[in-house]
């Protein structure tokens, strides 16, 4: 039976927010009606967060008649793109207007993506002195920033302690490789954690016509639990379009369960069952079930190397070569037993893989 919403602290806001969130991002997807009515239904089940932003379309005008309504119910947050300080000011007016309300609850600078962009942001005339403003102004009540992929400039957001929440993509298959390092480093700091694409972008969602359990699909209800258990997240967002998605996304937060390495391993081989692409051709569940390899080859953080490599924008894209020249024993080190591919719950032809990675990034020597 589902248990209520448990609150967790966001950070050094102090404030309280349901540990299950609703993620707007898709509501230009549907009319303003059933955006209203998944809102509301949210709303009634004690969600008290609310994430949006100026680069989701009207997601900000349908949420306004909601928020105009129970102001006093949720928290809001919004973000903006814009990197100067007059940009910034310029979309928080806009951003009040669509949300009928006078102050947000958490505004964000988004998709903050290398360091350049990092550098503009919090450097004179940056995006941070508008947040810094308008929290006096009292138009904003805190403020954080958003993340995607590029390790050293999330970590040096995190440790520059400019910011009071921290939003990061984070899943059970940990597809950014966030939560060894980063994760535990923006908790430390006491940076509010906000969770977002932990289903990655729908990756994360059982075939149709696939069995479901207790009425939920297994992988959602699975990824959904997997990441709420993290005791050092905050809040998980979801991006959801309807009534049923609210309801059966509440159950699966709010009904009891245990997530042991059982439960981590009955949905890895689930997810790895569907073979499917999750993403800019990441097939890797970085479950590590692969392991240990006789030839000591770190056959999931090569596979990260190489998706970065092969995967992300070009600014990025050094990443994958830093990661795979940190690591011990290179791919061409694979003598192509195949005891790893008997292993993997999704099937992946590992040796062919590490051919990949060698022509990818070369020949290196053992020696």
């Amino acid at each position: 039976m589902p248990q209520g919403l448990e609150k967790r602290r966001l950070g050094k806001t102090e404030l309280e927010v349901t540990v299950f969130g609703f993620g707007c991002i898709k509501f230009p997807d549907v009319p303003a009606e059933r955006a209203a009515a998944a809102l509301d239904r949210a709303i009634d089940l004690g969600v008290n967060f609310l994430d949006t932003a100026r680069g989701y379309g009207d997601s900000e005008s349908k949420i306004g008649p909601v928020l105009a309504r129970r102001r006093q119910e949720v928290y809001i947050a919004t973000k903006s793109g814009q990197r100067t300080a007059k940009g910034m000011m310029g979309e928080l007016e806009v951003s009040l207007r669509n949300l009928q309300t006078d102050y947000v609850d958490l505004y964000q600078a988004h998709w903050v993506c290398n360091d350049d962009v990092l550098d503009q942001v919090t450097g004179p005339n940056g995006a941070l002195e508008a947040m810094q403003k308008a929290k006096q102004q009292g138009k904003v009540r805190h403020y954080g920033i958003t993340m995607h992929r590029h390790h050293r400039a999330i970590r040096r957001a995190i440790e520059s302690d400019l910011f009071e929440t921290f939003m990061l993509a984070y899943s059970p298959l940990d597809h950014e490789a966030v939560g060894t390092e980063l994760i535990p480093l923006a908790a430390e700091r006491d940076l509010g954690l906000i969770i977002m694409k932990p289903l990655m972008g729908g990756a994360l969602v059982s075939p149709p016509g696939s069995p479901r359990v207790d009425g939920l699909d297994p992988i959602v209800a699975g990824a959904l639990r997997a990441v709420a258990s993290n005791p050092l997240i905050s809040i998980v967002i979801p991006g959801m379009i309807s009534v049923e998605q609210v309801d059966a996304n509440y159950r699966a937060i709010t009904t009891a369960h245990t997530h042991d390495e059982a439960a981590r391993r009955e949905l890895i081989e689930t997810i790895g069952a569907m073979k499917r692409d999750l993403g800019e051709k990441q097939l890797c569940l970085s479950c590590g079930y692969c392991l240990p390899c006789a030839q000591e080859i770190q056959i999931p953080k090569l596979f990260r190397a190489l998706h970065v490599h092969t995967s992300y924008p070009d600014d990025q894209r050094f990443m994958g070569k830093e990661l795979y020249d940190s690591l011990g024993m290179p791919a061409d080190a694979c003598v192509q037993c195949r005891e790893c591919v008997e292993r993997c719950p999704a099937g992946i032809d590992i040796p062919a893989r590490m051919k990949e990675a060698v022509a990818a990034f070369g020949q290196r020597s053992t020696a």
